[in-house]
């Protein structure tokens, strides 16, 4: 088969496209340039977006002329720009969580640069990226899963939950059975540039105030009574969950739980107040069913490093589902992605609209 790879310059997009080539595939190396120096940030390295691309890139260059691959770059940085730094911003100025990786996944990486390469003239069957998740048919169903990868550590589903069966169809993952130390194994064994580089933590890496580059706007912290327990100069510098850094003594530790763009307020609380039991999501993508018929008991990540929460989803009439959990969960920050999960396969999951009391 003729198959594209979404390659970043690391270990494992390169691994990814060296094994589909040791299989016989007609491999083609593919990459989305996304920076376009318009924000002033410092020059950091192993991160999506920040002015270090040009040297990612070059990696990735390189890597292909080394296995013999064609390989080419796509200019994506306005739709980038157009995208995901405007939602990003604008989810933070209202006072919201993002998540760009799941963004862009959607609609930049499995989305514009295959329409570009197309576009172009590069032809091929399918795209394959480095990520840790399986996609497999279900005969029964006929749909597309989207399985966790073998490696816990490194599953990567929560950010994929957004692809659309289309999108899945044509897509591999052939690191899904694989862990990370036996990745970097066969990188070091065939003494790819790659094998030892850090991995991307992030879709940038340094304070996300960087990229916001929003004037100074200060206002009240407050507890839930409304009791003014300190100032603070901008609420995008806080999210629900967060303990360090918000510039209020108190004898026992605060929580943030929310945060008000009209008000312009940080509410926090003691950990035992801060806790959700029940949260509304929305704009949801189901992948493994058409759409949730009835109350159903998932498994539920409301942040891609937390681990799983069991909880009862309730379909409503107005398309959002109802989670409520069996314990009271930390951090469910509106904005963030809820993903649903039976074992291994991902349901689907949509975006975290307000917590319940």
């Amino acid at each position: 088969m003729k198959i594209a790879v979404g390659l970043s310059g690391g270990v494992d997009s390169s691994v990814t496209a060296w094994l589909l080539k040791e299989q016989g595939h007609d491999v083609i190396g593919l990459t989305m340039a996304i920076w376009d120096g318009e924000d002033s940030v410092p020059a950091r390295k192993h991160a999506c977006y920040g002015p270090g691309e040009k040297e990612e890139i070059q990696s990735a260059r390189e890597f292909c002329h080394t296995i013999g691959i064609p390989f080419y770059a796509f200019d994506c940085a306005k739709e980038y720009r157009e995208s995901v730094l405007s939602y990003f911003k604008m989810e933070y100025a209202s006072g919201r969580t993002p998540n760009p990786c799941v963004k862009c996944n959607h609609s930049m990486k499995f989305g514009l640069l295959l329409e570009k390469a197309r576009n172009a003239g590069v032809d091929f069957d399918y795209f394959a990226t480095g990520h840790y998740a399986k996609v497999v048919f279900a005969q029964e169903t006929g749909r597309w899963l989207l399985l966790k990868g073998k490696d816990p550590q490194k599953d990567q589903s929560y950010f994929l939950y957004r692809l659309t069966q289309k999108q899945l169809s044509e897509t591999m993952f052939p690191l899904g059975e694989m862990t990370k130390a036996g990745v970097r194994k066969i990188a070091a064994e065939n003494n790819f540039h790659t094998a030892d580089m850090p991995a991307s933590q992030d879709f940038y890496c340094g304070d996300y105030t960087d990229l916001l580059d929003f004037p100074q706007k200060d206002g009240d912290i407050i507890d839930k009574n409304g009791k003014i327990l300190g100032q603070h100069q901008g609420i995008w510098n806080y999210t629900p969950g967060q303990r360090k850094r918000l510039g209020v003594f108190q004898p026992r530790p605060l929580y943030v739980i929310s945060t008000d763009s009209v008000r312009n307020t940080v509410t926090v609380a003691p950990k035992n107040e801060a806790l959700s039991i029940s949260i509304i999501v929305a704009n949801l993508n189901w992948i493994a069913i058409e759409k949730l018929e009835s109350t159903f008991r998932f498994n539920i990540k409301i942040r891609s490093f937390q681990r799983s929460a069991e909880g009862l989803a309730e379909p409503r009439e107005d398309a959002r589902v109802k989670i409520t959990f069996k314990e009271p969960q930390m951090a469910a920050a509106p904005g963030q992605s809820a993903v649903f999960y039976s074992n291994d396969v991902v349901i689907g999951g949509g975006i975290i609209e307000k917590t319940v009391d």
